[in-house]
């Protein structure tokens, strides 16, 4: 018989995050996924379980006065109306095959995977990024979700080959910021309503985690905003010390799940201690980001299916994928920009594969072509990140060359072309006085 499973809602994060911690502490095994739309937003995040767990789930929730709204089943999803008669004649038995497995709620294999990132066929093509946008409708829903990124240092102790602030770049104007000056960007981002704010950096140890703990308390006391991290790899205990701290998102990027690719790119890096990392991440109950970058030297297109399936069992919650653009002083700097049409493509079967799913719009994208971030959010994805970090910080963030300054007019100007609401959790006129956007 198949396994079903159930998805528990709270009345908000806080009760979430701790009906997460009950289940687990009792060996229960969740994992945190976006909240249905039908759900509502209070409590974006659900947390899922079994079907042979929901009874001690209850008894656990019942003991420990965890304020629950919904318990509900997750459902296969099934896309009816994939198929017609039209669309025969200009498709082949393998894609045929492929979509009365997704019609059905059918989990795809590493080649059904693959055969839908190298279809050439147009109506093929089109009919993957059609159901790629009705599974991302039906599962987190028409808004597009806002995030504020402060990017606080570019100090980085590793020498990733592709990165424009690895440690051995010579073309970087190093800065970190001070606390202060975080917390100003901070409140600024908490102004335009946002409920996320992400603090992103190298490996810099001038923020060690003592440091960090207590920022992320800092900002948990005094604005009462989610925390995301993207701050590099860290021991389990330090990854424990930021949770309990008030972090309750972390974004570690595979990048690529090629061990040999993996290693040519970072050479002072580990493959399995990366996936330990993430591992530990998961265990702790953060919110676990990852992603990957395309058209990286010597990528293939398996390599890629690896990558998405990696994100399904790893049971990744947030998945950025974006363009390979060089970065000036890399070691790849004269290595051609990542294919945008590719990037796409692929967001759109990593939604197609791992649905309940935020997929975010990327700044890479943007960085390459307006609007490739509106080609995304018709492709599967449902999520923008705000650039908040400083002005006079900003160009030295230099990951990437001519990275794109996407701020709140452009989030909802990739919003409004692609048809999608922004959420009513933004104070639009606090951004853009006398205008109005359509929110939802």
């Amino acid at each position: 018989m198949e396994q079903r499973f159930f998805l528990i809602i709270a009345a908000n994060t806080a009760q979430m995050l701790f009906a997460d911690r009950v289940l687990k502490a009792e060996g229960i095994n969740t994992q945190l996924v976006p909240a249905p739309p039908e759900s509502g937003t209070v409590c974006a995040i659900a947390v899922k379980i079994s079907q042979d767990d929901v009874e001690a789930a209850k008894r656990l929730i019942a003991v420990n006065s965890v304020e629950v709204t919904h318990i509900l089943e997750d459902k296969r999803m099934k896309l009816q109306g994939l198929l017609d008669e039209k669309l025969a004649q200009g498709i082949t038995e393998d894609f045929l095959r492929i979509l009365e497995r997704i019609e059905s709620g059918q989990e795809l294999d590493r080649s059904d995977i693959l055969y839908l990132l190298s279809t050439q066929r147009e109506k093929e093509i089109n009919t993957i990024f059609s159901a790629a946008d009705r599974i991302r409708k039906e599962t987190v829903g028409d808004a597009v979700e806002i995030r504020g990124a402060i990017e606080f240092s570019n100090y980085c102790r590793k020498d990733c080959s592709y990165c424009g602030i690895g440690s051995s770049n010579k073309c970087v104007k190093r800065y970190s910021m001070s606390e202060e000056e975080i917390m100003e960007a901070v409140h600024s981002v908490k102004a335009m309503g946002m409920k996320t704010v992400i603090l992103q950096s190298g490996e810099d140890s001038r923020w060690d985690t003592p440091r960090l703990v207590r920022l992320v308390e800092r900002i948990r006391n005094e604005t009462g905003m989610k925390i995301t991290l993207s701050v590099g790899e860290k021991s389990r205990e330090e990854y424990e010390q930021l949770r309990n701290a008030g972090a309750v998102n972390f974004l570690l990027k595979i990048e690529t799940t090629n061990r040999d690719l993996f290693a040519r790119l970072h050479p002072d890096d580990d493959y399995d201690h990366r996936l330990q990392c993430s591992l530990w991440l998961k265990e702790l109950g953060y919110l676990n980001g990852s992603g990957n970058i395309i058209g990286l030297p010597g990528q293939t297109l398996d390599d890629i299916a690896g990558d998405i399936l990696y994100f399904k069992e790893m049971g990744i919650n947030m998945i950025g994928i974006g363009p390979f653009i060089p970065a000036e002083g890399s070691r790849l700097e004269n290595h051609p920009t990542g294919d945008i049409d590719l990037t796409l493509r692929v967001v759109a079967v990593t939604r197609i594969v791992c649905k309940r799913v935020y997929i975010p719009s990327t700044t890479a994208l943007a960085s390459l072509d307006k609007d490739a971030q509106v080609k995304a959010l018709q492709a599967g994805a449902n999520t923008i990140m705000l650039i908040n970090t400083p002005e006079r910080y900003r160009k030295s963030y230099n990951i990437y060359n001519n990275k794109n300054m996407v701020d709140m007019a452009s989030a909802a100007y990739a919003a409004e072309k692609a048809g999608r609401p922004l959420p009513s959790y933004i104070v639009w006129q606090a951004v853009n006085p006398g205008h109005e956007c359509i929110v939802g």
